[in-house]
């Protein structure tokens, strides 16, 4: 008997020096490399995905408080899947396995249909196509509401952002955000501050004895809406993440005290949502019966 792998079948995609692999389980970004550098924190075929690397987010990103939310008069509970904290932590998709839809050599598009359930009674199909060409990676996800009722949505991604040869103290991190999201001990939003000190990462910030585990909105954006994250590595390259208008907020995460990728990258994580969107609203999508969201964001490597 074949035993499956544990991020299920392995898509891979070329273009010139890039090459990227998407699993089927959480239409994940297990390797992407460029020139044979690493731009993502790859991990193994045969292991299981550390600290949610690379998965889709999906219907939310990010924590939902006692995983308690209510929709049109009705009060839903969903599972606590990050039960120390008390939350329900990103989504229901990074766990499931996605279809093929299609594949060409140098991009993938995988999809999911879920299925409605107590703590989020809606259909939802959320497509994501991965492409490679000479500007670098570039992410779709459309999600489609099938059903006859708006449900509510927010989209994240998690890429785990890599060091190269060197380590994350070596490094630099610029966000273009104007304010920075605070938090209580359960890492909840509570508020939202003009970013200054340690939180203003609008110019390139040392990562040195830096940890974050923080999120920021009011994206600065260029003309033609995008925002940007830049990574910049010992080695002098810059993993540069760009996320289109439909994406209001940053999450970084530094990876402390987390096993397996504790400060071996840094998680730099396009959010359309920050958390707990189920219940406060703030920046909640709520998709329309037939309706489409679509969400595009890319990788590149400077």
């Amino acid at each position: 008997m074949n035993t499956p792998l544990p991020s299920g079948a392995q898509h891979a995609i070329a273009h010139g020096t890039h090459a990227a692999v998407v699993t089927e389980v959480g239409a994940s970004l297990r390797l992407y490399t460029v020139d044979g550098r690493d731009v993502v924190l790859p991990f193994a075929e045969d292991e299981l995905p550390p600290a949610f690397s690379g998965a889709v987010l999906a219907p939310w990103p990010n924590r939902l408080r006692d995983g308690v939310y209510t929709w049109d008069g009705d009060e839903l509970q969903l599972g606590l899947s990050e039960p120390p904290r008390g939350v329900a932590l990103h989504g229901l998709v990074a766990k499931v396995r996605f279809d093929l839809v299609e594949a060409d050599g140098s991009s993938v598009t995988l999809a999911h249909d879920l299925v409605p359930t107590d703590g989020y009674p809606w259909p939802l199909r959320v497509e994501v196509t991965y492409a490679l060409d000479d500007d670098g990676l570039r992410v779709t996800t459309r999600a489609t509401n099938p059903g006859t009722a708006t449900a509510p949505y927010g989209l994240g991604f998690h890429p785990w952002l890599s060091p190269g040869d060197g380590a994350v103290d070596d490094c630099t991190l610029q966000i273009g955000a104007a304010q920075h999201v605070t938090v209580d001990e359960r890492l909840l939003p509570t508020g939202t501050e003009p970013v200054a000190g340690g939180f203003d990462l609008r110019a390139p910030v040392p990562l040195r004895g830096v940890s974050l585990d923080d999120a920021w909105v009011a994206p600065v954006r260029e003309a033609d809406g995008r925002t940007w994250a830049r990574f910049t590595r010992g080695d002098g390259r810059t993993a540069a993440l760009w996320a289109d208008a439909t994406f209001e907020a940053w999450q970084v995460c530094t990876g402390d005290g987390i096993p397996r990728v504790e400060r071996r990258g840094v998680a730099v994580e396009p959010m359309t949502c920050i958390a707990d969107a189920f219940r406060t609203r703030d920046l909640l999508v709520e998709l329309a019966p037939g309706a489409t969201h679509e969400a595009v964001w890319g990788l590149q490597l400077l």
